[in-house]
C-alpha cells in the first residue's frame, strides 16, 4: 500500500552558509563556484573562519524531498547521521518540515555528521567545502522495505555511488519499489562522479531505472563526449523518461514518445545553491500529481527560480500558490 508520494535515498548533510568575496575565497584557497571534498581538519578551519552563519538541513536528494513535502506530498528520506549535536538538528528538521526521516541516528563510532561549509559570492556563486562523515557510509542495512515498497516514486542520489555499499543500496530500493509498482530514478550529481563510475552508472539507468535528471555536463560526461544532441539521443534510448537542464537555456524532457524544450526567465541568482534540487522537486511534484511533461518542467523551473533568489537551498514561500499563479494548477 502506498504511504509516500516520494522517497529519496542520498547523503545527509547539514549546509552552513555565509557569505564571503573572491578575496576571502582567495585568501582561504577555496576554488569558487565548485562543491571540493575536504577532510575533518580542513572543514574546522572553514568553519571557524565564517561570519553570520545560516544552518539548515542539506544534500542534494534531501532538498529536492524537502521541496516535495513542503508541496503537500507525503515524503521520506533515508540518510545516516550521527547521533550528534548536528545529526540531531538534521533529523528534527527533516521531520519537523514534514518529510518522515526514516534512519536513527547512529551511535558511536568515529565518523560524526556530514557538513558543507558554503561560501556563496556577491554575484550569487556558491563555493561548497564538504566533509562528508558518516553519511556516505550508507547501504543496504539503511533501506527500510516498508518505506522503499510504499513509495510511489524512489530518487537516488548519484554522490553515493562512490562506495559499493551505496551502489548496493540503490539496486535494493530501485527494486523493492519497482516491484511494488512504483518507479525510480536518479540525480545524476556530478561528471567527476560520473567519471569514477561511468560503467555502473550506465548500467542502472538502462537496467535498473525509470528516469534520469541530470544537467547538460553530466549527461554529456555519460558518453564522453561534448555533443549534447548525441547524448540527450543515447540516454533517452536507455531510460523511458530523460531530464537535462541547461541552466539559461531551459530545460529538454525526452519520454512518453515526446521532445520538449522548455525556455527559463533569467534570473540574476542571490545564491545558486540548491537550483537543481528543486527544479527536480517541481519536477517530481507533477510527475506524482499526473501533469504532463511541459507542465512538470515548468513547474521545476518555478522552484528553481525561487530557490536562487534567496539564500538557502530549499523554498520560501508557497509554491503551489506561484504554480496557481502561473496557471499551473
Amino acid at each position: 500500500m502506498t504511504k509516500y508520494k516520494l522517497a529519496g535515498i542520498g547523503n545527509a548533510v547539514v549546509d552552513v552558509i555565509s557569505h564571503a568575496d573572491d578575496s576571502f575565497l582567495d585568501l582561504m584557497g577555496i576554488e569558487k563556484g565548485i562543491m571540493q571534498l575536504i577532510e575533518r581538519d580542513r572543514g574546522e578551519v572553514l568553519y571557524g573562519a565564517m561570519k553570520e552563519r545560516l544552518q539548515t538541513p542539506g544534500g542534494a536528494v534531501a532538498n529536492t524531498v524537502a521541496g516535495v513535502g513542503a508541496l503537500g506530498l507525503p515524503t521520506a528520506f533515508i540518510g545516516r547521521v550521527h547521533d550528534d549535536s548536528l545529526g540531531k538538528f538534521y533529523a528534527q528538521s527533516m521531520q519537523d518540515s514534514g518529510t518522515d526521516f526514516v534512519n536513527t541516528p547512529v551511535a558511536g563510532g568515529d565518523l560524526p555528521t556530514s557538513r558543507s561549509m558554503i561560501f556563496v559570492s556577491p554575484d550569487g556563486e556558491r563555493s561548497m567545502n564538504t566533509y562528508l562523515g558518516i553519511s556516505t557510509e550508507l547501504g543496504p542495512n539503511d533501506v527500510p522495505q516498508d518505506v522503499a515498497a510504499g513509495a510511489e516514486i524512489m530518487f537516488l542520489e548519484g554522490y553515493l555511488f562512490d562506495k559499493d555499499k551505496g551502489k548496493e543500496a540503490f539496486r535494493q530500493a530501485s527494486r523493492t519499489t519497482r516491484a511494488a509498482g512504483g518507479i525510480s530514478g536518479i540525480a545524476i550529481s556530478d561528471p567527476f562522479c560520473v567519471d569514477r563510475h561511468r560503467p555502473d552508472f550506465l548500467d542502472m539507468i538502462d537496467n535498473e531505472l525509470d528516469y534520469v535528471i541530470g544537467n547538460e555536463h553530466e549527461i554529456k560526461s555519460l558518453f564522453e563526449t561534448d555533443d549534447l544532441e548525441a547524448a540527450l539521443a543515447k540516454t533517452a534510448a536507455m531510460v523511458p523518461l530523460m531530464v537535462c537542464t541547461r541552466s539559461g537555456d531551459g530545460v529538454t524532457i525526452i519520454g512518453r514518445g515526446e521532445r520538449h524544450d522548455i525556455p527559463v526567465d533569467l534570473v540574476t541568482p542571490v545564491d545558486a545553491t540548491g537550483a537543481g534540487d528543486q527544479f527536480a522537486a517541481g519536477f517530481i511534484y507533477g510527475l506524482a500529481t499526473g501533469r504532463d511533461l511541459a507542465t512538470c518542467g515548468r513547474m521545476g523551473n518555478l522552484c528553481a527560480a525561487e530557490v536562487i533568489s534567496h539564500i538557502g537551498p530549499r523554498p520560501q514561500i508557497d509554491m503551489k500558490r506561484e504554480f496557481v499563479a502561473a496557471g499551473l494548477e
